[in-house]
């Protein structure tokens, strides 16, 4: 697994093409909640990974966000903004992208306009964090 800045700000630009995605289709009702969510918890992920790669530490191949949340905490990085709610975003890059409702009928749980904004928000959070590193150097 490459972990470097480098590498880092491969993942960050490509959670940025994500987020591009995502603010595209935030108004596009024929845009699936699960496509949506998958493609949102895909860009938290690469920015949590990102902070990691970029101190050059080994992440777990794993799209549970609140276990690569606990990860950079255990670096002393400050949370990302939205850092309490980022973890519901999980079940969409596993469960919810093999099926279109919950049992009993109920559509899939996301909040479309907030999840753009987390992601871009995470993205903000992440560059942040490693523009930090590059000028501590």
């Amino acid at each position: 697994m490459n972990r470097s800045p480098e590498h880092a700000r491969l993942l960050l630009q490509k959670a940025r093409e994500e987020a591009n995605l995502l603010a595209r289709w935030v108004e596009d009702a024929t845009v699936p909640a699960w496509l949506m969510g998958f493609h949102a918890q895909q860009a938290l992920e690469k920015a949590l990974k990102a902070v990691l790669a970029d101190r050059d530490l080994e992440y777990p191949l794993t799209h549970n966000l609140g276990w690569l949340l606990d990860l950079v905490r255990r670096q002393g990085i400050e949370d990302p903004p939205d850092a309490a709610e980022i973890p519901r975003l999980t079940p969409f890059g596993t469960t919810f992208r093999y099926v279109d409702e919950l049992e009993g009928g109920m559509e899939l749980p996301l909040d479309r306009a907030w999840a753009a904004a987390c992601v871009s928000r995470t993205i903000r959070w992440a560059d942040a964090v490693l523009n930090a590193r590059i000028e501590r150097e």
